[in-house]
């Protein structure tokens, strides 16, 4: 059985996660290729802090979107994590700065240096806003994205809600700058730091409402027959439900063919016949795509598009 679906118009955004060391970047980016190959304008994306589809796809891709030498329709990008903070704090430093000085007693100098703190998890909220602003952009069809290893990547996918957290605190330092306004003025007039705190509760409310919309976001596990492998997935999967981001469809790579030889590999091929039949009783309502192992390393457009033919399906 092949993934299925991914050609769906309505399906913009198509997430690829597991355990470290499972293919995850080798399936985002066989997927990728899949898509561009069917005429489907498709960007390429990493938010894995590694960076392996430069790797994978045997080109030097880094933090800008750049087209992909020799493949029509196919760009892709890896993102900074924290030059997408940076970005972010140099666009709205001022807004930050007025509602802090508005609603604190903070000195100048207290404030800067408030603001130089790091707010744990911000900076993969805002490598993730990076990828809903070029959805909204709307300059490509499909957006496939490699997420880093699984504890990583469920921190990427469940950070709006800490964030979500983080406005409410501002808007209540707000609304009481708004109050004592309003009772000794009379009157209240919304600035920029209002604007801000509207603007990124926007963002928050677009980030959930894609990764839980099924019709349009779609995470797809990868996981290897492995115990460890297993383990993870799992819980990779609870995860992700209690969040409500349905998982549909996995990948189980590195499979040793059946029709083998070697006396070691059958015996590897029997243990990892026990964990597939045990991902199959865990999963079984899942679509599973069964990966075999290559005798080389997949690497490079022509390798990946091959073994993209297996793995997708129309």
């Amino acid at each position: 059985m092949a993934l299925t679906g991914l050609l769906e118009p309505s399906l913009r955004l198509i997430l690829f996660g597991g355990k470290g060391g499972v293919g995850k970047t080798t399936c985002a980016s066989c997927a990728a290729l899949y898509l561009a190959d069917k005429g489907i304008k498709t960007l390429l994306i990493s938010t894995d802090p590694a960076h392996s589809i430069s790797d994978s796809l045997d080109r030097e891709i880094g933090s800008e979107i750049k087209q992909i030498k020799g493949v029509d329709g196919l760009s892709a990008m890896e993102i900074s994590a924290e030059k997408a903070l940076s970005n972010f704090k140099i666009e709205y430093q001022d807004e930050m700065k007025r509602l802090f000085d508005t609603s604190t007693y903070l000195d100048k100098e207290d404030i800067d240096s408030l603001l130089a703190l790091p707010i744990p998890g911000i900076d993969e909220v805002m490598g993730f806003k990076t990828i809903v602003d070029l959805i909204e952009k709307g300059e490509f069809d499909k957006y496939v994205v490699d997420t880093a290893p699984t504890g990583h990547a469920l921190r990427l996918l469940t950070l709006p809600e800490l964030l979500d957290d983080w406005i409410k605190v501002l808007a209540k330092m707000r609304w009481k700058y708004r109050y004592m306004v309003t009772s000794f003025a009379g009157e209240y007039r919304a600035d920029s730091a209002d604007d801000f705190l509207m603007s990124m509760k926007k963002t928050v409310k677009k980030i959930e409402g894609l990764l839980k919309d099924e019709n349009r976001c779609e995470f797809i596990v990868v996981t290897i027959p492995e115990d460890m492998a297993i383990k993870e997935t799992e819980r990779m999967v609870k995860s992700l439900n209690q969040y409500r981001i349905k998982v549909k469809q996995m990948i189980i790579n590195n499979v040793i063919p059946e029709q083998v030889h070697c006396p070691f590999c059958q015996a590897r091929r029997e243990n990892q016949d026990k964990y597939i039949r045990e991902i199959m009783n865990k999963f079984g309502d899942f679509k599973i795509a069964i990966i075999p192992l290559r005798s080389h390393e997949v690497k490079g457009i022509d390798a990946l598009k091959s073994l993209g033919v297996e793995i997708c399906s129309d």
